[in-house]
């Protein structure tokens, strides 16, 4: 996993920045009611999407939490007051206290089943019934978008989804959560270009090809022979599912 503390200063401008934010921010609201209430953004990085929720939901009380300390303080320069480090398997809050929370590219960076449950778990646990639950599925998928890039990576090696929707659906489930709707939106600005999935491999990137292995020379060395080194390739689509707490006797 990334050193998201040594990844802060660079994280934005490496990953869309202000044009994926938009995009992700309204996606997410079109599946979180328009109402007064407490919305909590678990594992916010920059809070980039975050300072959006709640610019654009002014009857929202939104909050940010991050585990990353480098993290935490980027968010809370851009929501002052309203960002707290937490690991998101221990929220710290109280029962039944939110109306939304949202976990955007998160469970994907879980190794471990038993993390993503845990989260679930969790962020079901915070949620008032009749709350919303927002997460990202299915993140690495969504960078296989059929180009001449996906064709050379193809054979390499790949560790479980596990933020795959039917996984996480189940997890939500077993939680006592309901699936309530889905959306997906754009990466503005992140689709690949040869050189640049070249570099990517050579650091590492790639969490199952570690730079210096000869698989990750070989797939560099194909990479290299495509044509237009410097062209960005289509834009990868992201995927969101959520998930409602039922209010008693519903």
């Amino acid at each position: 996993m990334l050193d998201y503390d040594r990844e802060a200063d660079a994280y934005d401008s490496s990953r869309g920045g202000e044009p994926r934010a938009e995009a992700a921010a309204a996606a997410v609201l079109g599946l979180v009611p328009d109402r007064p209430g407490r919305l909590l953004d678990v594992a916010c990085g920059t809070g980039i999407v975050t300072r959006r929720l709640a610019a654009a939901r002014p009857g929202l009380r939104v909050t940010g939490a991050d585990l990353s300390p480098a993290m935490a303080r980027r968010a809370a320069a851009r929501l002052p007051g309203a960002v707290l480090r937490a690991d998101c398997r221990r929220l710290p809050c109280a029962d039944a206290v939110l109306d939304a929370v949202t976990s955007i590219w998160l469970l994907h960076l879980l190794t471990d089943p038993a993390d993503v449950r845990a989260v679930v778990a969790e962020c079901a646990r915070v949620l008032r019934p009749g709350g919303v639950y927002v997460t990202t599925v299915d993140k690495a998928a969504a960078h296989d978008v059929g180009s001449d890039i996906d064709a050379v990576l193809a054979p390499r090696p790949r560790r479980p989804a596990r933020d795959a929707a039917d996984a996480v659906t189940a997890h939500a489930a077993g939680q006592g959560l309901v699936p309530v709707g889905q959306a997906s939106f754009r990466g503005l600005g992140q689709g690949r270009s040869p050189r640049d999935t070249v570099a990517d491999l050579r650091r590492g990137w790639f969490t199952m090809l570690p730079p210096g292995d000869p698989r990750t020379e070989e797939l560099a060395a194909r990479l290299a022979r495509l044509p237009d080194q410097d062209r960005r390739r289509p834009d990868p689509v992201f995927r969101l599912r959520a998930y409602r707490k039922p209010a008693p006797g519903a």
